[in-house]
């Protein structure tokens, strides 16, 4: 018997019941038992309550707070912003806000909606989407071997309140093969601040790298006092090391084999690189000049001045488990804010920047410029089969679709920061 159809039953016995002696009250509620299945003590309940209202009323259902134009704009936001997790999302609201109120035309009931939204509401809003989206992995380094007993190990975690102190690493673009020359890029996050700035070299010789990192702490808001990287022979070498020396930085390294001794910088690669560009072959002096517009422009400002990062307190061992605490999320620009160390000016400069800055507009800017990057990657060689014309590249651009869906978001894994 359905739900309704035991209500109309109970409402027509309702009254009788009510109104029968004692020993017809026993029968009623053997024939009640009977035909709705229910349990004597729970019909009884049912039939004894005061008011006929109380056993007939229908569970109250509470309207939805959040309509579809608030999923809406927040799911604009959410895409535009690089799929953030809920509460760096929830803590990136405010500055995306007034731009999607222009943008988007929204009212006011609908921003304050999405001022109030927590972030469990945000991952019950989004869950449907989330679904659809892909992932993918991503992976070459060289160990070098001169200078090893120069530059110290660092195997123990960062615990440094001052900003400057940063890892490193190149991202290779090779492709499918890793004959000949091609582009790399060269991550630097800082530990304290989660700043990250890159910048692209073809190949990875010892200069080259130089130079890139030279150009990188040109644009730093603060000082850059230490570098820690793998055992790659980009960086484990003389030129690298005679650069430290001369400008005061500390250089060390992890241990080989260990990924873990350069989790920061690991977590970056995918999030900041790998993600965005993808695996494609790059090996033109045009696709190093489109890489580095990328970089040096609309993406670092998107990653360093709107979106909200979290890094890791402590971890707490209860049994088996293991919980983590993070701290708020925080933009990079306002952790280096914070800092007293940071160059006043710079900073300055860079608050009046994010003021008027669009967010929507750079992240527009950021996927037209991997669309076009994605057209200047090399095509993967194919033999041509006798009497069967050579293919127009379809086949290739299959390997090219994160194009179609930029900025994924990372698998769900341990990480310092995020």
């Amino acid at each position: 018997m359905q739900a309704g159809t035991k209500r109309e039953y109970l409402a027509a016995i309702y009254g009788r019941y009510r109104h029968a002696t004692r020993s017809e009250k026993g029968r009623i509620l053997d024939e009640f038992c009977e035909v709705t299945g229910y349990h004597r003590k729970y019909a009884l309940r049912r039939l004894n309550r005061p008011a006929a209202l109380d056993g007939l009323r229908r569970r109250r259902v509470r309207a939805a707070t959040y309509g579809p134009a608030v999923i809406e704009a927040l799911r604009v936001i959410w895409e535009a912003a690089g799929y953030p997790w809920s509460v760096r999302l929830k803590a990136a609201l405010p500055l995306w806000l007034p731009w999607a109120r222009r943008r988007q035309h929204l009212s006011a009931t609908v921003c304050a909606h999405l001022t109030r939204i927590s972030a469990r509401q945000i991952d019950r809003r989004l869950a449907g989407v989330k679904r659809t989206l892909k992932r993918r992995q991503y992976g070459r380094t060289r160990p070098g071997t001169l200078l090893k007993h120069h530059i110290p190990l660092k195997t123990d975690h960062w615990d440094v309140t001052t900003p400057g102190f940063t890892e490193l690493d190149l991202v290779a673009h090779c492709g499918s093969r890793a004959d000949g020359e091609f582009a790399h890029s060269l991550n630097v996050t800082d530990i304290h601040t989660t700043w990250v700035e890159t910048r692209a070299v073809l190949g990875k010789s010892e200069i080259a790298v130089q130079q890139a990192l030279e150009a990188i702490r040109q644009v730093l808001p603060f000082r850059l006092r230490g570098i820690d990287s793998d055992n790659g022979s980009e960086f484990i070498n003389n030129h690298l090391y005679r650069y430290c020396q001369a400008q005061e930085i500390q250089f060390t390294r992890g241990r080989p084999y260990k990924k873990d001794d350069n989790a920061h910088i690991e977590q970056k690669n995918w999030t900041h690189v790998r993600k965005l560009v993808g695996y494609g072959r790059y090996d033109t002096p045009a696709a190093l000049a489109a890489l580095n517009d990328l970089y040096a422009h609309e993406l670092g400002l998107l990653q360093n001045l709107f979106l909200p990062s979290v890094k890791l307190v402590r971890k707490e061992r209860i049994g088996a488990r293991v919980r983590r605490r993070y701290d708020a999320p925080r933009t990079p620009l306002e952790r280096v804010q914070a800092c007293p160390e940071a160059d006043p000016v710079a900073v300055a400069r860079l608050l009046a920047l994010r003021a008027r800055l669009d967010p929507f507009a750079l992240a527009a800017t950021v996927d037209r410029k991997i669309d076009h990057l994605v057209d200047l990657a090399a095509r993967p060689a194919r033999p041509p089969v006798s009497g069967v014309p050579a293919p127009q590249h379809r086949a290739a651009r299959r390997d090219f679709t994160f194009a179609n869906h930029l900025r994924r978001p990372p698998p769900r894994r341990a990480s310092v920061t995020s």
